[in-house]
């Protein structure tokens, strides 16, 4: 009994198979690598240049470090902005003007440069942060050029630098142009406003003369008293002590003119109410006395001795005298009170006055304070917005003098090209060569060796039944016979497509 056919290609079949037939893969391999080796021929080079650019912050806008950012969101703004620039058709245009064209480019005979030369650089230019990094995190970053120069890429990377340069200071310089616009009006209508209110408040202090520091002192909460409150109190005083004094006058004319009748009754006059009249109060005194050594006289001796009639006449004496000082006392003390009616009145006269200016003044104090702190806090408003405003002016200053981007050494363009060299492109057609010549054989030459006559026939699978419908069998009913099915193993590629097109068409 013979042994059952083989299901698999062994190695050597397979070199026996590649050597029956070397023209259908070697015309695969020779034909992809010669175009591999023509491709590598003609690919033109393409050359890389890089710039390392660093950016800072404004100085002018920083006082704690100047040229720092206070935040990272703040430099990866900056670094997010110049990566919009870099693909800015002006900038692009620009450098590729200052540049010039290629050499095929320059025979051209087209206008440069066009909307695909721009195009193109805008594909080759690429911005990235150093390696491991990102945006926002690093001041550093880099700008990448492609092009089929070396010396064209490192002028290229040197052109978009110096353009990327000039138009951040231009956007620099039209940012703040456009704040100081905005910024000029906001001055303008604070100033306004400020002499709006200026001169309301003029008007008032105006209206106010000479109580403007009274006013401003009630318009000062817990400043205490101002000179009108306390002129009011002295005023309130002096007219107190003058009531006083009329009062005291009126009463001291009532008993003078009682004493002028009875000159006894003077003797019960107060001493407070002779204190203004102090020969009366001497004369009082001296009739006292006189009184009291007559009485002393009398006392010890008779009438008639000569020193008691002595002693009766120096107090008769003293009573003339005290009645002709009585009638000068009443008519001083006359006067003295007119002279009190009248300063009495001439106070309240004062007072008077004082406190209509003081209720004129309290009248306009809630006003005037409106007035004093509006005009201070547009003041305020006028000093900021004049700050910001030099601020911005400064920045615009600095934007056309200096950059905030600052190039790290020269652009540099390596020494090799970037992408595949052209050995690695020829071995890569050589190689793919050979295996579309592999595929061609597999699609087009039997893998399995015929079954021979004398060979026992093999059980086959289940598929026995869908692989005996191959193009290689007679058709059912035509009487022929159905020559033996290739065992089920492994088929070669084009076995299988045949017996897959067969089922679709009996299934059809």
């Amino acid at each position: 009994m013979s042994s059952a056919p083989q299901s698999i290609v062994t190695p050597g079949q397979f070199v026996s198979i590649l050597a029956g037939h070397p023209r259908r893969w070697l015309a695969p391999a020779l034909v992809v690598a010669v175009f591999a080796a023509a491709y590598a021929l003609v690919r033109p080079a393409t050359w890389e240049a890089s710039q390392a650019l660093i950016v800072r912050n404004e100085a002018a806008g920083s006082q704690e470090s100047p040229g720092k950012f206070n935040h990272s969101e703040e430099m990866k703004t900056v670094q997010e902005t110049i990566l919009e620039l870099a693909g800015c058709r002006t900038v692009l245009a620009e450098a590729l003007r200052e540049v010039g064209p290629s050499d095929h480019r320059a025979s051209a005979g087209e206008a440069w440069p066009g909307d695909r030369d721009v195009d193109k650089l805008r594909k080759s230019v690429k911005l990235e942060p150093p390696k491991g990094a990102e945006f926002g995190t690093t001041e550093i970053f880099y700008v990448h050029v492609r092009d089929g120069s070396r010396p064209r890429a490192v002028a290229l990377v040197a052109a978009i630098c110096g353009q990327l340069e000039a138009r951040f200071q231009q956007l620099r310089d039209t940012k703040a142009q456009s704040m100081i616009d905005e910024l000029v009006k906001a001055v303008n209508l604070a100033r306004d406003d400020l002499d709006e209110s200026t001169a309301q408040l003029k008007e008032i202090e105006q209206q106010v003369g000479s109580d403007l520091a009274e006013l401003r002192g009630l318009q000062e909460w817990g400043a205490g008293d101002g000179q009108l409150g306390r002129t009011i109190t002295e005023i309130r005083n002096e007219l107190r002590d003058a009531q006083a004094a009329e009062e005291s006058s009126r009463e001291l004319l009532v008993f003078l003119r009682a004493a002028q009748e009875d000159p006894s009754r003077l003797v019960g006059t107060p001493n407070r109410l002779l204190e203004a009249q102090p020969a009366l109060k001497r004369l009082k005194d001296g009739l006292v006395d006189a009184q009291l050594r007559s009485a002393e006289l009398r006392g010890r001796m008779s009438d008639a001795h000569p020193l008691v009639r002595a002693a009766r006449e120096s107090e008769q004496q003293v009573s003339r005298h005290l009645h002709n000082e009585l009638a000068t006392a009443i008519s001083g003390v006359d006067l003295d009170l007119r002279l009190n009616a009248d300063r009495v009145a001439l106070l309240e006269g004062q007072r008077e006055v004082a406190t209509q200016r003081l209720d004129g003044l309290a009248a306009l104090r809630a006003d005037y304070a409106n007035l004093v702190a509006e005009t201070r806090n547009r003041t305020e408003l006028l000093e900021r917005a004049e700050g910001q405003l030099a601020e911005v002016r400064v920045s615009q200053a600095t934007a056309k003098a200096a950059s905030l981007i600052g190039r790290v050494d020269a652009p540099e363009a390596g020494i090799n090209p970037v992408g595949p060299r052209r050995a690695m492109i020829v071995l890569v057609g050589l190689v793919g060569g050979l295996l579309a010549g592999l595929g061609t054989v597999l699609l087009t030459v039997d893998l399995v060796p015929p079954v021979p006559a004398d060979s026992e026939p093999t059980i086959l699978p289940v598929r026995q039944e869908s692989l005996s419908r191959s193009p290689k069998t007679a058709h059912k009913g035509n009487g022929r016979s159905r020559p033996a099915a290739p065992p089920v193993g492994v088929l070669s590629l084009k076995q299988a497509l045949h017996t897959i097109a067969s089922q679709c068409a009996n299934d059809v």
